[in-house]
């Protein structure tokens, strides 16, 4: 006989509900006994929020996700994201519109994950939904729970929301039984656990400005915010796009109908008073959020939080997380994992990590109120050394020659392995940290580490020399000459006002630049060092240079000459002959220059120099163009020396190139653009001129201008 139905054999007394073990056919249909009313279908989604908007490509990838479900077990999603970015809303407005594929109806439970009372019992959720699915008595152990559990859905089309989550632990109980179901798991942790349950993890992010000034409308009203425009965006920019945050200060505006939507932007301006400020009646929801993911991390990983949030840097890496905490990498990692995990940072790029904006006050209102002073100071310091000597070695890798102050360490990084290990990758972390280093040179001076903050400064020369931040160059040396004063430090005075003027020059705000080399030159004069006298010298015969007055350029450039020479600092000396050269190509005094580039070139050479040697045989190759007649040339290419001097050109193009030297790569370029124009080669001339103003665009924009200006002359 065939199986037609569900059969109960035997002598037993049925009392209640029945589940079938084994294979049960057809639904399952829950009477209450002795005529009691048929529970109505669960909906228990909570109720939609008035003003979700901006989440359409969320909501598609949501069903992307469902849609790509293998069939094998019930899909099993995570929505991972910060406290007050909208988790449950989303998901709510997204399983509204499900009724009709999920007929047995919409099961909720908030797990409490972050709550002061302590996360909610699978056993405590699992008895709420067996009772809203009309089964009763239910067991009192966990285990006949979640086996009663999985029967009960084994064929049950349903929608199940697990709120709230803060591990896998909580959540593998109430997986239910069948396939035909769907789970979705809102959680600030990540819960990658979960993927060995087939779960399909997606990070929701905080709201575009554009929605983010919509749902500010929604609340404030449009006619409020399009009549203060800007001060609506910087609102929106204030409240870091986290809906919660927007949602607090639409209400609090809402509240307060004739105030100018600046008074809240003023209020909220102050890094301080923000999270305070993002409040409603009394209730301190964004705080509220952060505080409940914080307090569950591991001692460690708290740690790491408020230390970074102590840092004025907005972006962080492994070596600075050992650093600040004092652990090796492998330690570091694993606390970066945790707060990864907990949604409190989110990765940037390749070993960089960041703090969403509110994340970021609170990570450093921690820092204040959970680090003892000593703690405080340390954590600043050990940050500040570990700049000092990653910079330094930086500046060993790629200019040594120039590596010749002390440096000096409270907490020397030295377990920790360099971000780096050639002069391409030491450039590059220059120029991706300039910012940082900039900001612990406020930070150790703003201390009172005097010595630090001026080492800092002078460990950033390779940067500075490169890639010719001009505004930077020159804020770090006024910070690093006040540091090094303070430090009463004279060598390190005379080395700040050396090469922060050759900043100013390079800007070419040349009397501020002449005050810095005289200061220079009275300090070297009364220690009695010639080697700084000399380069003081040097410097004030660039400015007369780019003034114009070449005589008395001549004549400062000469005695450095001879102050170098006197001491037996070749390369000093080859430095000024690249000036003299200069001057005496733009006189046209051709043999003069071309003497002058071979000698310097020579000795840079030999003093393993190759930045400034491949600089002077930049020069030595134009000056071998200009030398070569066109006439000549053009009857005899192989007659005088072009080819000599294009060839030794693109040599030193290909070193400028190498070594990520932006501003003489673009100078090269140019140099080559000359010298094809000067031999009537208009065509190559305007290529290598395009060239160097794309070179010049992303650091000098005056230069670039003026490259495009000698386009316009070459005309097409």
């Amino acid at each position: 006989m065939g199986r037609d139905g569900n059969v109960v054999g035997g002598e037993a007394r049925l009392s209640g509900p029945v589940i079938q073990a084994g294979e049960v056919t057809g639904g399952i249909h829950l009477h209450g006994a002795g005529g009691q009313p048929t529970l109505p279908v669960p909906r228990q989604l909570p109720p939609l929020t008035a003003h979700f908007m901006g989440r359409s490509d969320d909501l598609a990838a949501l069903d992307d996700l469902r849609s790509r479900h293998d069939g094998h077990s019930a899909p099993l999603i995570v929505v991972s994201g910060p406290a007050g970015v909208g988790k449950t809303a989303l998901v709510t407005r997204w399983l509204r519109d499900t009724d009709e594929a999920y007929p047995d109806g919409h099961l909720y439970a908030d797990l409490r994950g972050h709550s002061p009372e302590g996360p909610a019992e699978p056993g405590e959720i699992l008895g709420q939904f067996l009772r809203a699915l009309g089964v009763g008595p239910v067991p009192a152990g966990p285990a006949e729970q979640a086996a009663l559990w999985r029967s009960v859905t084994a064929n049950l089309r349903i929608g199940i929301v697990i709120d709230n989550v803060l591990s896998a632990a909580q959540v593998r109980p109430l997986l239910p039984g069948g396939r035909s179901g769907l789970t979705v798991v809102t959680s600030r942790n990540r819960l990658t656990g979960l993927g060995v349950d087939g779960a399909r993890v997606y990070h929701l992010g905080v709201l575009d400005p554009a929605a983010a000034e919509e749902l500010l409308s929604r609340g404030v009203g449009r006619e409020r915010v399009q009549n203060e425009a800007a001060a609506a965006r910087e609102v929106v920019l204030l409240c870091a796009g986290l809906p919660l945050a927007v949602c607090l200060a639409s209400a609090r505006l809402a509240a307060r109908p004739k105030q100018p939507l600046r008074a809240l932007v003023d209020a909220l301006a102050e890094d301080r008073d923000r999270l305070e400020e993002l409040t409603v009646e009394g209730e301190k929801a964004v705080r509220s959020g952060l505080d409940g993911s914080y307090a569950v991390l591991s001692e460690g990983a708290a740690r790491l939080y408020r230390r970074w949030g102590l840092l004025p840097v907005r972006v962080f890496e492994v070596r600075s997380a050992a650093a600040v905490c004092g652990v090796p990498m492998r330690v570091a990692e694993r606390l970066i994992d945790a707060l990864l995990e907990a949604n409190l940072i989110e990765e940037s790029g390749p070993d960089a990590y960041r703090f969403h904006d509110l994340v970021r006050l609170h990570a450093r209102e921690r820092g204040l109120l959970d680090e003892t002073d000593d703690g405080r100071s340390e954590t600043l310091r050990r940050a500040c050394d570990w700049y000092l000597a990653t910079a330094t070695e930086a500046q060993r890798l790629l200019t040594p020659i120039q590596l010749t102050l002390r440096r000096d360490f409270a907490f020397c990084p030295d377990g920790l392995p360099l971000p780096f290990d050639d002069e391409t990758g030491a450039l590059e972390w220059l120029a991706v940290h300039r910012l940082d280093l900039l900001e612990a040179v406020r930070t150790a001076t703003g201390q009172g580490w005097y010595d630090t903050g001026w080492q800092i400064v002078d460990a950033m020369w390779p940067l500075f020399l490169r890639l010719r931040h001009y505004g930077l160059w020159i804020e770090a040396h006024e910070l690093g000459l006040a540091a090094a004063e303070r430090a009463g430090d004279r060598a390190a005075e005379r080395q700040m006002l050396n090469s922060g003027a050759i900043g100013f020059t390079s800007a070419h705000r040349i009397d501020d630049a002449i005050d810095w080399y005289r200061r220079s030159l009275t300090a070297a004069r009364e220690a009695g060092d010639v080697r700084d006298e000399g380069q003081a010298l040097h410097g004030l015969g660039t400015c007369h240079r780019e003034a114009g007055r070449t005589g008395q350029a001549v004549s400062y450039l000469s005695q450095a000459i001879t102050a170098w020479e006197g001491c037996g600092y070749r390369r000093g000396a080859a430095l000024s002959r690249i000036i003299v050269g200069e001057i005496a190509l733009e006189g046209d005094d051709i043999d003069r220059a071309v003497d002058c580039f071979s000698q310097a070139h020579t000795v840079l050479t030999e003093v393993r120099d190759p930045y400034d040697a491949a600089r002077a045989l930049a020069f030595l190759g134009y000056a071998h163009t200009m030398a070569a007649s066109p006439g000549k040339r053009a009857a005899d290419p192989g007659a005088d020396g072009y080819e000599r001097g294009i060839g030794e050109l693109r040599e030193a193009l290909a070193v400028f190139e190498a070594s990520g030297a932006a501003h003489w790569r673009a100078r090269a370029l140019e140099l080559l653009g000359r010298s094809a124009q000067h031999h009537g080669e208009r065509d190559t001339a305007r290529e290598f001129y395009e060239r160097s103003r794309v070179a010049h665009l992303p650091h000098s924009p005056d230069e670039a201008a003026r490259l495009a200006g000698r386009l316009g002359e070459l005309g097409g």
